[in-house]
């Protein structure tokens, strides 16, 4: 059943679906007060059976999200009524502000990962003897990328943690003068562990080295501000806190770091000018040039490819407002209440937490062997979604949560197998 603008209005408690699709109305922000007592929101998801705990893997989508994305696909699909409003940079607007940056700092990327890479490519890495120090809570998935560049001749030291944390005296001891890069993530997908992003930072900077943050899992659920941090560049995706869908993502580049980044892109979406030379009554080149180009002095210019996904554009443009209607701050303090339960009650069926118990991040994990093979049936018989892997499960509850989800997951974990 096609959504209407009525069942838009019904769906969200903070954002009326107005002319834009996802447009966000100043005067729909809510009051303190009526931020915190929106809260668990049930309202703005499609309702379920089942306890969805797992929105660190991949969160759902919110109804207004939903309606955003089928009125761009009215659109697309040329129907007479439709009328687009999609305006390309928006999402990038919305997402400066979330993390306090300058819309000329924020690029679009694929995934994290590509945004990752980029900025390694542009710091002009691999490059023999450049020393990089990274962390095993850093994202699994780049492990091939820093072992990968110590083949090609990087130095690449590695902290392990320790009680589940990474020490900042184990990070003094291996930022030196002449460390190219720490690279890390902010938010631990592991096990939640959050770094002293400013801590890092200083002391990266004073050894004359730049630091990279794989923000993933803590824009849109965790309270981030760049420029307080003094972070040099950062990634995510967008289909886990931010609410959005995969293929579409962002990278943070600082202003005055993009100077110093070396050209490895040249895409379309990044060119400021164009005067091609090569057709039809085109004007000649004064220099036998195909065409004459320049591109844009921001993080856009530095770091565009082609096209992106116009879907996620739609989707992010509501979610980013929904977001920041309910302000990270008490998103943050509505998933504490619910992860502070799980820590004790996890601890006390005898739970092994891989969490540090101060963790302000909306992760929980504990460390199981055999977990998948234990616990798979039982949840799966409680209509309960967390993450399962071979050896430990990981608890991530978001905005819609409450505490008889909570409740339901323990009582179909039990006490920990012998």
């Amino acid at each position: 059943m096609a959504l209407t603008r009525r069942d838009c209005l019904t769906a969200s408690a903070l954002l009326p679906f107005a002319a834009r699709a996802g447009a966000f109305s100043p005067a729909a922000v809510p009051s303190p007060a009526e931020r915190s007592s929106l809260l668990p929101d049930k309202r703005s998801f499609a309702a379920t059976d089942v306890a969805y705990l797992d929105s660190g893997t991949m969160h759902p989508v919110s109804l207004g999200a939903k309606a955003a994305v089928a009125a761009y696909l009215r659109v697309r699909s040329l129907d007479p009524s439709a009328t687009s409003h999609l305006d390309e940079d928006e999402p990038r607007a919305k997402f400066a502000r979330l993390i306090n940056a300058e819309p000329d700092e924020i690029a679009f990327v694929q995934s994290t990962t590509m945004g990752e890479q980029l900025i390694l490519k542009a710091l002009g890495l691999p490059a023999t003897g450049a020393h990089i120090v990274t962390d095993t809570l850093h994202f699994f998935g780049s492990f091939p990328l820093y072992e990968g560049l110590a083949k090609q001749g990087c130095e690449v030291t590695w902290l392990r943690p320790k009680d589940g944390r990474i020490a900042m005296a184990d990070m003094h001891r291996a930022v030196r003068k002449g460390t190219r890069l720490v690279a890390l993530s902010l938010v631990s997908t592991y096990n939640g562990f959050e770094h002293d992003l400013k801590a890092v930072c200083d002391l990266a900077h004073a050894n004359g080295a730049l630091v990279y943050a794989d923000i993933i899992h803590a824009a849109g659920c965790v309270p981030i501000d760049v420029r307080a941090s003094g972070v040099d560049f950062a990634a995510c995706a967008s289909y886990k806190w931010l609410m959005g869908d995969f293929g579409l993502g962002f990278l943070f580049a600082r202003k005055d770091r993009q100077h110093a980044l070396g050209r490895t892109q040249f895409g379309y979406y990044g060119i400021a000018s164009f005067t091609s030379h090569a057709y039809p009554y085109d004007p000649p080149s004064a220099t036998g040039a195909i065409a004459d180009y320049s591109f844009q002095d921001s993080a856009m210019g530095h770091f565009a490819f082609g096209t992106y996904s116009h879907m996620g554009v739609a989707q992010l443009s509501h979610s980013l407002d929904y977001i920041m209607g309910l302000g990270v701050d008490r998103i943050q303090a509505h998933a504490q209440q619910l992860t502070g339960r799980l820590k004790s009650e996890l601890a006390r069926l005898g739970y092994v937490l891989a969490t540090p118990a101060e963790a302000r991040t909306p992760i929980v994990t504990c460390i199981l062997p055999g977990a998948r093979d234990r616990l798979k049936a039982r949840l799966e018989a409680a209509k309960v979604r967390i993450m399962l892997t071979k050896n430990r499960f990981r608890i991530s509850p978001s905005v819609f949560n409450d505490m008889n989800d909570v409740d339901r997951l323990l009582a179909a974990l039990g006490r920990a197998p012998a």
